[in-house]
């Protein structure tokens, strides 16, 4: 069983995303997949740089590789523009989803806790329809 990614988004637009059973995020049109992260570390990083001034819930998805239907590839990371560079590190490789993201993929969504400039990775996973 592989291990899990992690997809972060503010909370609307996890909302204003999803369909039916599938999420598709605001700039799925724009990239062509949807942004991933593969561990804790990492997710908490991408937070920081890109996400430091939001003032709403920043949820975090829990995604099960193996149950994904959309192609899933480990590459590159592929820096939006605007955004802060600490959670690129050399030969860094972060998982990008190309199709839209199946909700019985997702084993869990929490929220970080936003703690002055920084965030904390949360205790607690809920189901995914659960926020």
């Amino acid at each position: 069983m592989a291990a899990p990614i992690y997809h972060l988004a503010p909370l609307s637009e996890w909302h204003s995303g999803r369909r039916d059973d599938v999420y598709t995020p605001a700039r799925f049109a724009a990239d062509g997949f949807i942004h991933c992260a593969a561990t804790a570390e990492s997710v908490l990083a991408v937070a920081r740089d890109y996400f430091a001034a939001i003032e709403e819930p920043l949820l975090v998805a829990r995604i099960e590789p193996d149950r994904l239907r959309a192609r899933l590839v480990f590459e590159a990371p592929a820096p939006i523009a605007g955004g802060g560079t600490s959670h690129i590190t050399p030969g860094a490789a972060f998982p990008h989803i190309y199709g839209a993201l199946e909700l019985e993929a997702v084993s869990g969504v929490a929220i970080l806790v936003k703690r002055g400039g920084d965030f904390l990775w949360p205790g607690v996973f809920l189901p995914a329809n659960a926020l």
